[in-house]
């Protein structure tokens, strides 16, 4: 049974940091790359970074290029958001989810198994 579960979300200021972790049960990151998903109030869902299966090659929304870093850890069936120099913007409900290919999911497409979402709100 797959299962995803993200946290560590929470209320920070401007400039502040965050570190969201997804831990994932019944598969591993050979049958799976990871991505990061949010969606802010009135906005539609965007892919924001994700960590590929076969090589661990990374990919980043250009607005969170810089500041954010994703990272796996396989023996612990988990992976990692680091979110570093916050901004007002990046305030969202925050997923992870199982994807096919990194390179397609952030159009939407491959997007198989999603967690829960964890709140990320970061203050003017």
């Amino acid at each position: 049974d797959v299962q995803l579960q993200a946290s560590g979300g929470g209320l920070v200021a401007t400039g502040g940091s965050l570190r969201l972790s997804c831990v994932y049960s019944g598969f591993t990151l050979d049958d799976y790359a990871i991505a990061w998903f949010r969606q802010a109030p009135g906005k539609e869902r965007e892919g924001v970074s994700c960590v590929a299966s076969v090589n661990d090659d990374t990919y980043y929304e250009d607005s969170v290029k810089g500041r954010f870093t994703i990272s796996s850890d396989r023996a612990g069936s988990a992976v990692y958001l680091q979110m570093n120099s916050l901004k007002p913007e990046d305030t969202a409900v925050y997923y992870c989810a199982a994807v096919i290919l990194c390179s397609t999911s952030f159009h939407g497409y491959g997007v198989d198994h999603w967690g829960k979402g964890t709140q990320v709100t970061v203050s003017s």
